[in-house]
């Protein structure tokens, strides 16, 4: 294989040089997402940057996203060397091609993003539903009882309190806010 790829001409050569391990870590990559072996790249970063905040869907420079542009660079590179005689044309394009693997690569992502469920519990989550009592409320905050809740489809037993006077077990309650972002503050209904 190597002595096919000697005879090459230079800019060819590299074009082979960069698409066969890049198929190979891609191959590898595949098989180990359907595994269901590959939580992330398994790369960290080593700079500190302000990306911490945002709800980017992945990390622009990663070992994907890489390997995603060498493989459109250099197939396109391969495809293309005896269609487009220019090489500086032919470089270009294959540049392009590979920034348009990338980001193919993050529409799709962020497609599939869209098709996730949140279905962690947040406490605000509760604000406006009614829930049972199921441990007796003391009033005027002097105490913490215990209500029964909905919330995105399970139930949850959470503390609460009511500024107003004692809520007996087994009465429907509004929950009408959050304090201390744990404790829940009802209103007999």
């Amino acid at each position: 294989m190597l002595e096919i790829l000697e005879t090459l001409e230079p800019l060819l050569k590299m074009f082979w040089f960069v698409a066969i391990p890049a198929s190979i870590i891609f191959l590898i990559q595949t098989i180990m997402t359907f595994a269901g072996a590959d939580a992330s790249d398994g790369i960290d970063a080593d700079f500190d940057s302000n990306l911490h905040g945002t709800d980017a869907p992945f990390q622009l420079f990663s070992l994907r996203n890489l390997i995603n542009f060498l493989l459109g660079f250099s197939w396109t590179g391969i495809s293309f060397y005896t269609t487009i005689s220019n090489h500086l044309l032919l470089i270009i394009v294959s540049l392009a091609v590979g920034i348009l693997f990338v980001y193919i690569f993050f529409l799709v992502i962020n497609q599939i993003q869209k098709l996730g469920e949140d279905n962690s519990f947040k406490f605000s989550n509760a604000l406006n539903k009614t829930a049972e009592v199921y441990l007796t409320i003391p009033g005027n905050k002097s105490g913490k009882g215990k209500i029964m809740i909905s919330i995105n489809g399970s139930m949850r037993e959470l503390d609460a309190m009511t500024e107003k006077e004692k809520i007996p077990s087994g009465s429907v309650v509004k929950v009408v806010k959050v304090e201390s972002d744990n404790i829940l503050i009802v209103e007999l209904i």
